[in-house]
């Protein structure tokens, strides 16, 4: 891991374990246990070509301030103009190996996929990717991934969109998938995203609807349940489909889905989608809650363990270094019980930056190791 990026970010926060009294009426006071909290590991994908590294502590009791970074710093994988990246995912059995993908082409128009060593920082593996020429759009390449006990699944957001699949002990790439079997022509959907469920046995594939042609936003996201065993094949093997939908693009902004996680237990999906979030029951793929406004743009959203809260990773208009408009990398807590945010978010890049004297952060994609 690179040290000494920033000064190390201590911010004392107030742990759980404590009762608060609330008054039913004026001689009877009852106590309410305190909510549980959280604390873990943060790695926030950045276009910097790192990875932001926040050691974070949830604690939903403090209803203006639940999220305190105890500690700041970050590990590289390359260069801004070489691995600008969009895409976390931790090894489901190793928690020291950390999976990613690259979101730009590099000088030589080539993209990037590897491992990295999280206790050491250290890049283990960095496979230099061909862009298929079907690929006719290339400004947004990998974004989402998922994985399977022997392949990570990076989903590039190219038009063409496609799937690849790696071997993850050779990094070889074994299969390249397009949308074919689907039946989805190219243009008719805008920028694919997926991640595999719990169980690895299916892979949700998620597409920005976009019927009358590339980047035609309509607000609307299929949401496709593909068959891991058939995947893993280079075969796209369709188990079933959902609709969610949101506002049409326009000059004011507008629904644009991103990445997104599965509660541990399988039962939801949490679903990013730029002016708002998406709680959605997994098993039927229909919308329960939507979250929105939102203090920022949504790009990943991410559960508890027990998914009694998730995070929102945003980029939310900030001042930089220099007092100039900007935007910052921050965090967003929401209640799914409650369904409700829960107070202000907290940065995770500018801490950094603005030491530094770096312009604006453009973060995506965030995993993590629970303590």
């Amino acid at each position: 891991m690179k040290k000494a990026i920033c000064t190390a970010v201590a911010l004392a926060f107030v742990a759980g374990g404590y009762l608060a009294y609330s008054t039913v009426d004026s001689k009877t006071a009852v106590a309410v246990a305190a909510k549980k909290t959280y604390a873990g590991t943060m790695y926030v994908a950045g276009m910097g070509g790192h990875f932001a590294v926040a050691d974070l502590t949830i604690d939903p009791n403090n209803a203006d301030d639940p999220l305190k970074v105890n500690k700041l710093d970050m590990i590289e994988i390359g260069k801004a103009k070489t691995h600008p990246t969009h895409d976390a995912r931790i090894d489901n059995k190793d928690k020291n190996t950390m999976y990613w993908s690259t979101y730009k082409p590099d000088p030589n128009n080539k993209l990037h996929t590897g491992k990295s060593d999280l206790k050491t920082g250290k890049v283990i593996t960095d496979l230099v990717m061909d862009i298929p020429a079907r690929a006719t759009f290339t400004g947004a390449n990998y974004c989402a991934s998922g994985q399977s006990e022997k392949y990570f699944m990076p989903v590039s957001m190219a038009n063409e969109g496609y799937i690849d699949v790696i071997d993850k002990k050779t990094m070889a790439l074994k299969q390249r998938v397009f949308l074919d079997d689907l039946g989805i022509k190219a243009g008719e959907t805008t920028f694919a995203h997926g991640i595999n469920t719990p169980d690895m046995k299916k892979f949700l594939l998620t597409l920005n609807d976009t019927p009358t042609g590339h980047t035609k936003w309509t607000g609307g996201t299929r949401l496709i349940m593909l068959d891991m065993a058939a995947l893993e094949q280079g075969k796209m093997k369709k188990l079933a489909e959902g609709k969610i939908t949101g506002k049409p693009m326009d000059a004011s902004g507008g629904t644009i889905t991103f990445r997104q996680y599965f509660s541990a237990d399988g039962k939801l999906l949490f679903q990013s989608g730029a002016d708002r979030g998406y709680v959605i029951d997994a098993k039927t793929l229909k919308m329960i809650n939507e979250v929105t406004p939102l203090p920022g743009e949504a790009h990943d959203f991410m559960p508890t363990p027990d998914a009694k809260y998730a995070l929102l990773t945003l980029r939310q208009k900030a001042k930089d270094f220099e007092g100039k408009d900007s935007t910052d990398g921050t965090l967003q807590l929401y209640d799914v019980e409650a369904k409700k945010l829960v107070g202000k978010p907290v940065s995770v890049c500018f801490a950094c930056h603005i030491e530094n004297k770096i312009g604006k952060a453009i973060l995506c994609g965030m995993d993590a190791n629970w303590k």
